[in-house]
């Protein structure tokens, strides 16, 4: 679970750099039994969406955890990062409003910071 915590933490922190908007970290490690915690964010613009995929694939890999599978294209409104146990999810602000994941996934627990970080 440690390791887990530590994939968490380095989305969340690629995100924060990037200026992630509204970053959010969900447990749903009691809902679904392929991914531990899902992390939603939005960008202002496809740019910036871009932005936040590269500095979260980077970080990524220089931390040594592997990209299982990548949804979405360059100048998308909404990419999906499959890392396995954490699922990244980045859209741009209509896209976000529109989907509101939070509603459909509103039984997994969301996860202050801190919690992962320390």
């Amino acid at each position: 679970m440690k390791e887990i915590k530590k994939m968490a933490a380095t989305i969340y922190h690629a995100l924060d750099e990037k200026k992630g908007e509204q970053i959010l970290i969900l447990d749903v490690s009691q809902i679904f039994s392929f991914a531990d915690y899902f992390v939603i964010t939005n960008g202002s613009g496809s740019t910036q969406i871009q932005a936040l995929v590269d500095e979260v694939e980077e970080k990524m890999h220089k931390a040594g955890f592997s990209l299982k599978s990548k949804e979405g294209r360059n100048m998308s409104t909404w990419m999906l990062l499959d890392y396995g146990d954490v699922i990244v999810h980045i859209f741009d602000r209509e896209s976000r409003e529109y989907y509101h994941l939070e509603r459909i996934w509103s039984d997994a627990k969301a996860v202050d910071p801190e919690e992962i970080l320390s």
